[in-house]
């Protein structure tokens, strides 16, 4: 039978299995339950945000033992489970592998930008490895089915944006929607073994499907970068040399996106407290001394009145957190909300090396046994943040090098 057909070989109609039938209609009802819950998500979304009610003075801090990986996100099976993960992306879209996956809202949808990606599990095609862009409807963050932007073969359509390289480590890193068009942040000019010379601003005015170049955005401290738009300014969070830099911070006003020379950079703070802005990046100050940020999110957490800042570090070892009342701060101390020792990432979810021998873990991808898996990219997925006057609860994507996949992480904080 020709593939999409629904006539057998003597031209009648063909009859779909009664199992076919109770799968489609479990599909049906499980796509109702969705729009139930959006439904009600959209109701959230529109009410007034909470007052922060929280004492100024009031630190948001991790509450122990509450990190857990929710689900996989990536790939057709879930390594620690072994189940199939419900997006299935190397059936349905050719992506066996990928990483990052920052999100930002966009056109009522969830869009997700994944650097590198596979086609296969191995990474033989690792040297030649575009990036992706998909999205979702959903409104749970356990049950996130993912949906990539594919091209007429039915497999995963490589970003593009014309006169940029797309080599390996040249990645989007976080994107935004203004007035109907996608605005992403990429990141240009890989040097060995790991630095980043450049980003670049793009936009797209289909949804993704292609890209143009706005402008250069930074070869100096905002060269990795973390966007929170909140009308009428866009903040922009930005490290400089990657994994080797603290964080600095600027702002545009989203009406003026396109002009460059708009761009203020936070330059301390006056006698009185009040932040200071600056049209010269050199005079950009840093927010904090932690000169290991690499990967970067925020979102603000209206329950608590509190922004949020993720990033992977080296020292100490795993995903950090920090908060403040404003975006130019006071920000909070580092604290580890991830540790892959602790939170059962290593053996459970991320590959350990076992030099001893023996059975190893099963979590590594073919012919990678050798590679340990690495915490990186904790991107804030702020559609499912919850929380009360007490707290607030995180989810986040969160990227594990071996196996090369993105998983979704639950964190939950609270007010002291």
């Amino acid at each position: 039978m020709a593939k999409g057909s629904l006539r057998d070989r003597g031209g009648g109609p063909v009859r779909r299995p009664a199992e076919s039938r109770r799968r489609e209609g479990g599909r049906f009802r499980g796509r109702f339950v969705r729009l139930v819950r959006c439904a009600a998500f959209g109701c959230l979304l529109a009410a007034p945000a909470p007052s922060a009610g929280a004492a100024p003075d009031a630190r948001l801090v991790y509450v122990p033992e509450s990190t857990v990986k929710v689900c996989q996100l990536t790939g057709d099976r879930d390594r620690q489970t072994g189940v199939p993960t419900l997006s299935l992306t190397e059936r349905r879209a050719g992506v066996a592998a990928t990483d990052l996956g920052s999100s930002f809202e966009h056109g009522g949808r969830l869009v997700f930008l994944f650097g590198d990606t596979w086609r296969y599990l191995d990474g033989r095609d690792a040297g030649v490895a575009r990036d992706a862009l998909a999205w979702t409807d959903s409104c749970d963050p356990t049950a996130i089915e993912l949906s990539f932007l594919c091209g007429g073969d039915g497999r995963w359509l490589p970003l593009e944006v014309p006169g940029l390289s797309h080599g390996p480590f040249e990645v989007p890193l976080n994107g935004v929607s203004i007035g109907g068009k996608m605005y992403v942040v990429f990141a240009m000019g890989f040097r060995p073994p790991l630095s980043l010379g450049r980003s670049v601003l793009a936009v797209s005015e289909d949804d993704g499907r292609t890209f143009r170049q706005v402008y250069q955005l930074s070869e100096g401290k905002f060269r990795v970068t973390a966007l929170w738009k909140e009308d009428p300014w866009l903040y922009v969070f930005g490290a400089g040399e990657y994994r080797r830099s603290s964080v600095c911070l600027a702002r545009i006003e989203t009406a003026r996106i396109h002009d460059r020379s708009s761009l203020r950079y936070f330059s301390g703070t006056d006698g009185e407290g009040a932040a200071r802005w600056s049209a010269e990046e050199r005079e950009a100050a840093f927010l904090f001394r932690h000169d290991v940020v690499g990967e970067h999110s925020v979102a603000y957490c209206p329950a608590v009145g509190r922004y949020v800042m993720l990033y992977n570090s080296s020292a100490p070892r795993g995903i950090v957190m920090r908060s403040a009342p404003r975006p130019w701060g006071a920000w909070s101390e580092a604290e580890v909300v991830f540790d892959p020792w602790r939170d059962k990432g290593y053996g459970f979810f991320m590959h350990r090396v076992n030099l001893l021998g023996g059975k190893g873990d099963g979590l590594a991808d073919p012919g990678r046994v050798l590679h340990p898996g690495g915490e990186y990219g904790p991107y804030i997925m702020a559609r499912y943040t919850t929380g009360d006057a007490k707290g607030c609860r995180l989810f986040y994507t969160m990227s594990t090098w071996n196996p090369y996949q993105v998983v979704v992480m639950r964190t939950d904080l609270k007010l002291e």
